[in-house]
């Protein structure tokens, strides 16, 4: 499904063969972790409230958010509402135990988090106890979606153990749709060629600065029928607000993707559109997207991002960008083809 030409997608989207469907726009909930800086608890929860009452029904989370912090304050909210209305992520290969006394702090980008620790855990036994904690604290007896989390560096283990135990528990229910969550858009590829993948998160390779998941992931997501969702479509916040000092991939924006955040911004002012809401409607120009995350930190993100996702986007202004040389010619863009 290609783009609506200057409307933002609506309605419930299939991902693979599943059976699960989430809405196009999602809530990426890292910041319910303390990314970065600490959220008061009451915002935390004001934000999934928030996101409930914008349609960001579909939402991702993992126990590496804060070392279990995020899916508790999900849970939280989540508690006593009906399980229908809204479809839940999490991940694995991030085992959490206690902190020993004396054992450093591992903050990982999180601040102000319970006293526990991550360990890599790819087995059988390791995958199953992780996803039971998170469904614990998550308050659920199941989950619609879970990824394994980061396994760049674990391929082996994927192949011999990981992989296998989450489809396992796809047999058993508890989960309805299993793939992969990363941002090596090569490996998220290799996978999904080699396993029966249902979706894949991919964050920060297919965005209006970064083409790379165009040129591996997505044709043979499109291909297989396996469903991406789409995460860091603000490259860390470069294309959030282009401003010196902006973060790109977790770190300082080099000045050459700086300045051409800044370009990209020009032209869209140009057309009354905000960079913000070019880089969210963006992704969905490849027919293999089903939903984009974005992850928020108060009640006003989320509004704020629901707003910018519906904005009227003239196909002139995809077309100015491509002109300029600021998207190359061969990307898919989220305006009719030509026979709708």
């Amino acid at each position: 499904m290609v783009g609506d030409g200057g409307r933002a997608p609506s309605g419930p989207r299939e991902l693979g063969r599943s059976g699960v469907r989430v809405p196009p726009l999602g809530l990426g909930c890292a910041p319910l972790g303390n990314l970065y800086e600490p959220v008061p608890e009451e915002r935390a929860r004001d934000t999934v409230r928030a996101a409930f009452d914008t349609g960001l029904t579909y939402m991702d989370t993992a126990p590496h958010y804060g070392v279990g912090l995020s899916e508790e304050r999900l849970g939280r909210v989540l508690a006593g509402r009906e399980r229908a209305s809204y479809t839940l992520s999490t991940k694995v290969g991030r085992r959490l135990r206690p902190r020993a006394p004396g054992e450093p702090v591992q903050a990982d980008g999180f601040a102000d988090t319970p006293d526990r620790v991550r360990e890599w855990d790819f087995t059988r036994d390791g995958i199953r106890a992780t996803l039971e904690s998170s469904l614990e604290r998550l308050g659920v007896d199941a989950l619609d979606i879970v990824y394994v989390h980061d396994p760049e560096d674990h391929i082996r283990e994927v192949y011999e153990t990981g992989f296998a135990a989450l489809a396992e528990l796809k047999r058993e229910k508890l989960v309805r749709a299993i793939g992969f969550g990363m941002n090596h858009s090569d490996l998220l590829a290799r996978f999904v060629a080699d396993f029966d993948v249902d979706v894949v998160l991919c964050a920060g390779r297919w965005t209006l600065l970064d083409r790379t998941a165009h040129d591996d992931l997505l044709p043979v997501c499109e291909r297989r029928g396996t469903a991406v969702v789409v995460g860091g479509v603000y490259n860390s916040g470069l294309l959030a607000d282009p401003a010196p000092g902006a973060r790109y991939d977790y770190r300082q924006a080099p000045p050459e993707l700086l300045a051409r955040a800044q370009r990209l911004a020009e032209v869209c002012a140009e057309y009354g559109v905000p960079l913000r809401a070019a880089a969210l409607r963006f992704p969905f120009g490849h027919p293999a997207v089903a939903a984009a995350v974005v992850g928020c930190a108060t009640p006003a993100e989320v509004r704020d991002n629901a707003e910018l996702f519906t904005h009227d986007i003239p196909d002139e202004l995809w077309q100015a960008l491509v002109a300029r040389g600021l998207l190359d010619e061969d990307i898919p863009l989220p305006v009719p083809t030509p026979e709708e």
